[in-house]
């Protein structure tokens, strides 16, 4: 049954309820790890409040964080905002559960894909994930110290974002640049990063798997004439203009699906989760929901492009405040969403892929990566760059032209 068609007959809380269970249903399974791991996987992402207590420090750790949002008098009004949101957020977290379900998600992600990686690249095996996230444990600190402790010989630093942003991936590289600043770098670990995956092919199928998975929902009649809307985390128009790649990267995810769906939708791209008072990219997903609407399209499917999996921004943005209290203000008939990657066999085999090319192949740091933005004027930037091709490549040279601590300047 479509989202608009449910609406006589349930309240908002009970979709909440049902978008809820429908989005994220598997438990997360425990992995027993009884040989001492070879090969670290280190997933970065942003990361969620698992309870609502989480919920203040989280907001905290991100409006000051210059790197994901740059505010005047940031160490002031940063905390200020957080502060002032902070039971406006616990509120929304507290209908999708009390929680954010990324942590659940990227530990099933990564346990699925060590046991891949472990049948199919045994000669790196055993082979153990750790999660890195920049705004909710477990930090950075966290996952290096831990595989530092295990031990391990190699280790493949992993981006969960699929398409790079400085915002984002940047930010997490930024923060592993930091916990080395004076901390001597393992000797016996090869590092090596995967930092962005826009157009991995496996990538496009699993998207495209997932839109269809919707558009059976819709009338037989009217499913080629339902409208993809495919949505990605806004970006400041300031970034945009200094060159980050972000956009056009999203827009590579975003064609490559739909050569990969080979159905004659039309579609687009919008962009969502603005925050504060700057301009960001356009048009917003709830601005041409309704825009839409005006224009007499009233099927539409909502297709989370930059998401590997459930959190805040699909779960409530986008179920509750868009395909529930947008679609129904407008009058859309049926919209649904595209439940984003989580644990289909076909995302942990594209994820599983990329480590493999990345431990197989001779460079460990990419010169896409290690380029600049035209109109970057960071010096923290350059120094992370800097930074990650010395720890890349640190084994190769056998120590000898990278010294034990890595020194960057604030």
């Amino acid at each position: 049954m479509s989202v608009i068609k449910m609406l006589s007959s349930i309240s908002r809380k009970t979709f909440t309820q049902l978008s809820r269970t429908a989005c994220y249903s598997s438990s997360t399974r425990t992995v027993n790890y009884e040989e001492k791991p070879k090969t670290a996987i280190v997933m970065l992402n942003m990361g969620g409040p698992t309870d609502t207590d989480q919920v203040g420090d989280y907001l905290h750790r991100i409006m000051t964080d210059r790197d994901m949002i740059q505010l005047p008098i940031q160490s002031k009004l940063g905390p200020w905002i957080a502060n002032r949101r902070t039971e406006e957020v616990q509120k929304k977290y507290m209908e999708i559960g009390g929680g954010s379900p990324i942590l659940k998600w990227t530990n099933s992600q990564g346990q699925l894909l060590v046991e891949s990686l472990d049948k199919l690249h045994p000669s790196t095996a055993p082979h153990k994930h750790y999660v890195s996230f920049r705004y909710v444990p477990p930090f950075t600190e966290d996952a290096f110290l831990e595989l530092e402790r295990d031990g391990v010989e190699r280790a493949v630093i992993f981006s969960q974002y699929p398409q790079y942003s400085c915002a984002t991936t940047g930010s997490s590289l930024n923060a592993i640049a930091d916990f080395y600043k004076n901390r001597p770098i393992p000797k016996n670990i090869q590092f090596s990063l995967i930092e962005r995956w826009a157009t991995h092919p496996l990538l496009a199928k699993v998207f495209a798997e997932r839109i269809r998975e919707k558009l059976a929902l819709f009338n037989e009649n009217e499913q080629n004439d339902v409208l993809i809307l495919f949505t990605a985390h806004s970006l400041p128009l300031k970034a945009v203009s200094r060159g980050d790649t972000y956009p056009h990267e999203v827009a590579a995810t975003v064609a490559n699906t739909m050569l990969q769906l080979g159905l004659p939708n039309p579609h687009r791209l919008v962009w969502q989760s603005k925050v504060g008072p700057l301009p960001w990219l356009q048009p917003y997903t709830d601005d041409a929901i309704k825009a839409y609407a005006k224009q007499g399209i009233k099927h539409l499917l909502l297709v989370p492009i930059a998401f590997v999996n459930e959190h805040i921004e699909t779960l409530h943005e986008l179920d509750i405040e868009y395909c529930y209290d947008v679609a129904k203000e407008a009058g859309i008939k049926q919209i649904e969403r595209a439940a984003t990657p989580n644990a289909h066999p076909t995302f942990i085999e594209a994820l599983a892929d990329l480590v493999m090319k990345n431990l197989d192949q001779g460079h460990r740091v990419s010169k896409q990566f290690l380029t600049r933005c035209p109109h970057c004027v960071s010096p923290r930037c350059l120094q992370s760059k800097e930074f990650f091709k010395h720890l890349c490549s640190y084994n190769e040279k056998l120590k000898k032209d990278t010294p034990d601590v890595i020194t960057l300047n604030n």
